[in-house]
């Protein structure tokens, strides 16, 4: 390990940045030097070695067009990143890098020796690309440029200003390709990462923890039966409850993301979970452990088979994998008509009764609806 490779892995190690890796063809030999420094566990999280084709198939979870390229890399480093964000510990910012590579081996090969190093962070993604002057460098010798660029994406993405030379011959040259988002509502927006936690300070952090009670809605506008359902909802978890806003919905169109912005604005000084599930069994994924603060009539959605493609057998399937997923449900009631209706009026499945737990009319009662505020906001702009 020569002395500038070195002096990258120590910033590394210093940087607050965690990455999990995978590697598929060539630049093992930059894990090797990432582990070879003191102060590795400081920015290593996890390492794959997906080498057969089948292993690839089964880190992305399809089977790509063309093994080595520029798109099959960076479905490793997402793949990656989001097996960062299970890893981790706590909300530390994390990534997932890779590489797909094809070099000298001991037989002889039609194709260009060339490689795709890609990086999947919370904003945004970036791929280099690199053709290899094909006969000239041993096998060693290119894996030596491939893990070379391998440290050099690591330490672009970590924050790092040092990057080691790549000892490119004449024609050799590095192609790059990337998007950076303006924000992490944005990144959502574009199916970039999965979840926002807006913390109580303004703070947003991708795809990070948050253990209590979700309130979903679309809070459109915010109101008080909205923060008086949140605040007795805590009291009787004895946990914080977040408010949960899904750009997409199963009965509406997405949200652009400048109203998202907007609807947010609305919760200075609380939590806000922003995610594209629109349904509960989705919502789960995101945010296992939690419990659920709805009304009785989204109640009645989360059990009708309607709203699973009018099959039974995957409303109950949804229920069970919820129920795995450690999540439950704390259920207020709702005005219907002339009549305050609770989930007692509800036919739970038995085998997922113990997922619901009522909120009594003494704890929290309100007959204000969004739709009734727009309403009343809409006569007074007409008036």
């Amino acid at each position: 390990m020569d002395t500038k490779v070195r002096e990258l892995i120590e910033s590394l190690h210093g940087s607050d940045r965690m990455v999990s890796v995978a590697i598929a063809g060539a630049g093992t030999r930059a894990v090797g030097w990432i582990l070879g420094v003191a102060g590795a566990s400081r920015t290593v999280l996890d390492v794959q070695i997906p080498y057969a084709s089948s292993a690839v198939v089964d880190y992305v979870g399809f089977e790509p067009e063309q093994f080595v390229s520029a798109e099959t890399s960076l479905a490793l480093a997402r793949a990656a990143y989001f097996r960062a964000v299970d890893l981790r510990s706590g909300d530390s910012p994390v990534a997932g890098v890779s590489c797909t590579a094809t070099i000298a081996t001991d037989r002889r090969k039609r194709g260009e020796h060339r490689c795709h190093v890609a990086a999947h962070h919370e904003t945004g993604w970036s791929v280099r690309s690199l053709t290899l002057a094909k006969g000239r460098r041993d096998r060693s010798g290119e894996d030596d440029v491939v893990s070379r660029l391998i440290l050099n994406a690591i330490a672009e993405v970590a924050g790092v200003g040092e990057r080691v030379d790549l000892g490119l011959l004449e024609g050799e040259n590095v192609l790059r390709d990337g998007i950076e988002f303006v924000d992490h509502p944005e990144a959502l927006s574009e199916g970039h990462i999965g979840h926002v936690v807006v913390g109580s300070d303004g703070t947003e952090t991708a795809d990070g923890t948050f253990i209590g009670g979700v309130l979903p809605g679309s809070f459109n506008p915010l109101h008080r039966g909205h923060t008086r359902l949140a605040e007795a909802a805590s009291a009787i978890l004895g946990a914080p409850v977040a408010y949960e806003i899904s750009i997409t919905n199963v009965d509406k169109p997405p949200l652009e993301i400048s109203e998202v912005r907007q609807r947010l604005a609305q919760f200075a000084g609380r939590v806000v979970v922003v995610t594209r599930a629109p349904v509960f069994y989705e919502k789960a994924r995101r945010l296992p452990g939690c419990t659920f603060v709805i009304g009785v009539d989204t109640m009645r959605r989360v059990i009708d088979p309607k709203y699973y493609g009018n099959s039974r057998g995957k409303m109950l399937s949804a229920l069970h994998e919820m129920r795995e997923l450690g999540c439950s449900f704390l259920v207020a009631g709702r005005v219907d008509g002339r009549e305050f209706r609770t989930l007692r009026d509800v036919a739970v499945p038995s085998e997922f009764e113990g997922m619901f737990r009522e909120i009594a009319e003494s704890e929290f009662r309100e007959d204000l609806s969004s739709t009734d505020i727009r309403l009343a906001s809409e006569s007074v702009g007409v008036r």
